[in-house]
Parts: C-alpha cells; structure tokens; sequence
C-alpha cells in the first residue's frame, strides 16, 4: 500500500480525531475531516464542511439508534449534526478504528458509539482501542475479540473517538500509524 494512495476520513474534533490527523499529517496521509457550520473543529487540515443536503444523507432516527444503543438521546440540532459527520466518516472509511470504551452491552461509549454500530451495521472492519482496559479489540460479528496489534490493510481507513483521550489512547494512534505506515 503506498501512502500517496492512503486517506484518513475522521472529524477533527478534540480529542482522538484530531490525533488520528496529527498521526496521519506526521504519515504524510492525507486527511478529510468532515465538518458542519458552526463545529468547533481542533484541526484544520482536511476539512470538508458538509453542507445541509449532505448532513441529511446521514440523517438516522434517534429512537432507533437509541434503541441499538441501548440509551436515550436527546433530540438537539448539533447531537444530530454530530451523527450525521460521523455517518460520513464511516461511510468513507473501509476499515474503522475507534478510541473509546466498550461496553458490557458491546457497544461502545458516547456518540462514538454510533460509529462503531453503523460499521457494524456496514460489515466493516472494525477495531476499538479501549483505554480503560488499554488494549485493541477487533469486532468479529459476534463479540470483541482482543487484538494484539492491528495494522492499517486498507488504503481508506476512518479514525474516530472519545474527546476524552488518554495518554494511552495517544500512544495507541500512534502505534497504530507506525506499524501501518513504518
């Protein structure tokens, strides 16, 4: 895989998407971020601002993502821009990491959440760093399985996640991109 042929597809929020860019910048992979009017992005680089036809593309019902989820959302204008962007950025990725949590019901924590259901969803490559139990997990249809050390096969790869990153969530992008990219 030649990295001129590689693209990272996240959000450039605070947080894992804005390492996952700086990971990718440091790669030299290109990045899209997809973005909305009036998000507060932490990077620049890459970004495409969605605009409103588009968010709609990505537009879900939030009883049924709740419903997935196992959880109550509430019904704001920029939670369902937030989901929308993140729609976009799996819909683009062909294998998806994630730096989160996951739960015992098997989803993972937050908005990030959706993400990784809809790649589910997609039968998408997908892979959590969870920082609370510091370690990879692949999804293998069923149930997490405990990854050693995943690499990046696919040349169009989404990184998304917690705002709430950790020094061991840092490390682990990194890693990620090192492995992958060496």
């Amino acid at each position: 895989m030649k990295i001129e042929d590689c693209v990272l597809f996240s959000g450039a929020a605070q947080g894992a998407e804005s390492e996952f860019g700086a990971a990718a910048e440091r790669h030299g992979i290109e990045e899209v971020n997809f973005t909305f009017d009036g998000h507060n992005d932490a990077r620049p680089r890459g970004i495409r601002v969605l605009t409103h036809k588009e968010l709609e593309q990505g537009d879900v019902s939030l009883a049924y993502v709740g419903r997935l989820m196992h959880r109550r959302y509430r019904d704001t204008p920029l939670f369902r821009k937030v989901l929308q962007s993140i729609w976009h950025q799996i819909n683009s990725g062909q294998e998806i990491y994630v730096v989160g949590k996951i739960l015992d019901d098997q989803t993972v924590k937050g908005g990030t959440g959706w993400g990784a259901e809809f790649a589910k969803l997609c039968n998408k490559p997908l892979f959590v760093f969870d920082q609370e139990k510091d370690s990879w997990f692949h999804w293998n249809g069923e149930i997490w399985d405990a990854q050693e050390t995943p690499t990046i096969a696919h040349p169009h790869f989404a990184g998304t996640g917690t705002r709430f990153l950790r020094d061991n969530g840092k490390r682990a992008i990194e890693d990620l991109f090192s492995r992958s990219f060496g």
